[in-house]
């Protein structure tokens, strides 16, 4: 078992009576400093980024052994100068925390210059602080996003494992769109000096993958359940709170299955994460709820506590006809002067979309839809005209078994489906599209050997992590966001 030099700072908070009235050594970075008692005590607040709490220092100016040191620090600019500090971890007599870390040595690791710190303020905007993103984990939100989006990815790769799911990685640069959509980075290096593919890296056209799913099934095939977990690209040009360029996927892939089988294992993969977040960051829970999502903790314990609803696309369809029929909602008639709908709209819900069999929902009619069912629900059996190439159709040969889940405040929060494992009818299905069948001939081969019945889900990990947060930016929830116009660090 690895061993440090040093104590967490976590450590000691989740197990102080082990430390009390002993010599321990901890580093961070310093939050806050402070002289009282006549000039004689000085106060910092240290963090290590371990958790959200941090420990309280206190230091006998009258040393002289820790005196330059401390003037030196103070005299500089404080917040961020990062320190190791040794010392005897005693009882507190302050009100409101229960240990100090009295010190004996202190020694500075670097410096920071106060008047050009760009995060040296106590308060300041997400927005403001994505402008560095090489330093904004050192602020309380970022670093507990941080810690937050460690614990669901743990979480993640628990529960597929205890469920006797295999971890499969699946290729990053691919022939292959798995979406159908044309919405990728292709890959061109300066090997290639001509357009022509033979010439290329690869000899053909490639791309960033935007699913790691078509992979993902062949192995499904043989291991029967698996899940991959990483980076996928998607060249957007959007610029909404809810898209990113670069995001990461879980898609577990299940053989043997039916499609309640996959929206079973995807109610019961959030509810797990879900209470793993609750269980285990409560104080970056109640930090997001006392700045950001007033709400939250209920929000999130309701959803471990409650059975999701079950639609279908059609009945879906119908509410939210309904409520406009009722008068509860309205769409925007955009060939209505402003004022006069203004007057039309009163006391309704608008949507700027029509509503319609057939329509691709909205994030705006998918949220509507959780508030009127009071929380997460999951819409099944889609119009085959809006989904992808790969999925089975049903018996009514105008819808596929396909299942998205909807959170509230969020919309769409996974996507899945039974997969279409009839060989002859998926080939009719690419030929019909347009599709290079000859490029995906190893996909259906997956059809023509041992096919079974068989399915999953992909799950965009930040809205995830947006979902736990109560945050509203994705941006605020991955490392290094990538956008348009963005690539930075």
């Amino acid at each position: 078992m690895f061993i440090r030099s040093r104590t967490l700072i976590n450590d000691l908070f989740s197990d102080s009576d082990k430390y009390l009235n002993t010599d321990i050594r901890v580093c961070g970075w310093i939050e806050t400093m402070r002289v009282q008692g006549a000039q004689t005590f000085g106060f910092l607040s240290l963090n290590d980024g371990s958790c959200l709490n941090s420990l309280q220092v206190i230091i006998n100016i009258e040393n002289d052994e820790i005196k330059n040191e401390f003037d030196g620090i103070f005299s500089r600019g404080t917040k961020g100068v990062s320190i190791r500090v040794e010392g005897k971890l005693i009882e507190s007599p302050a009100e409101g925390q229960s240990f100090e870390l009295q010190a004996h040595v202190i020694n500075v690791y670097g410096d920071v210059n106060a008047k050009e710190y760009p995060i040296a303020k106590k308060k300041l905007t997400l927005e403001h602080i994505r402008k560095f993103l090489h330093l904004r984990v050192r602020t309380k939100v970022m670093a507990s996003v941080a810690r937050v989006r460690n614990i669901c990815s743990m979480a993640t790769h628990n529960f597929f494992q205890k469920n006797g799911f295999k971890y499969v990685h699946t290729p990053l640069i691919t022939g292959n769109d798995c979406e159908g959509a044309g919405e990728t980075f292709n890959l061109v290096t300066d090997l290639s000096k001509t357009t022509t593919p033979k010439d290329q890296f690869f000899g053909k056209n490639v791309n960033l993958a935007v699913s790691g799913q078509l992979n993902g099934e062949a192995y499904a095939t043989g291991l029967s359940d698996i899940y991959t977990f990483g980076p996928t690209f998607r060249a957007e040009n959007s610029n909404t709170t809810r898209h990113l360029a670069e995001f990461w996927m879980i898609e577990p892939e299940l053989c043997f299955v039916e499609l309640k089988d996959i929206m079973d294992l995807a109610e019961d993969y959030l509810k797990y994460c879900v209470n793993d977040v609750l269980t285990n960051c409560r104080e970056e829970l109640e930090l997001f709820q006392n700045h950001y999502a007033p709400e939250l903790i209920e929000d999130l314990t309701k959803i471990v506590g409650t059975d999701f609803v079950r639609i279908s696309y059609k009945d879906a369809i119908d509410k939210l006809l309904g409520e406009m029929t009722e008068g509860k909602a309205i769409v925007r008639d955009k060939t209505v002067e402003n004022k006069k709908f203004k007057k039309l709209a009163k006391g309704k819900h608008v949507f700027e979309e029509k509503v319609y069999f057939g329509c691709d929902m909205a994030s705006e009619h998918e949220k509507y839809l959780t508030t009127l069912f009071g929380g997460p629900i999951i819409v099944y059996n889609y119009p085959k005209d809006i989904k992808s190439f790969y999925m089975k159709k049903n018996d009514d040969g105008v819808t596929v078994q396909a299942m998205d889940l909807l959170i509230p405040k969020i919309g769409e929060l996974m996507g899945g489906s039974m997969r279409e494992e009839n060989y002859e009818k998926l080939e009719s299905i690419m030929n019909d599209k347009g599709m290079n069948t000859e490029a995906l001939q190893w996909y259906l081969d997956l059809r023509k050997y041992g096919t079974v019945p068989h399915g999953g889900f992909g799950l965009g990990f930040e809205r995830l992590i947006l979902l736990v947060t109560g945050l509203t930016n994705i941006r605020d929830v991955i490392p290094f966001p990538r956008y348009p116009k963005h690539c930075e660090c």
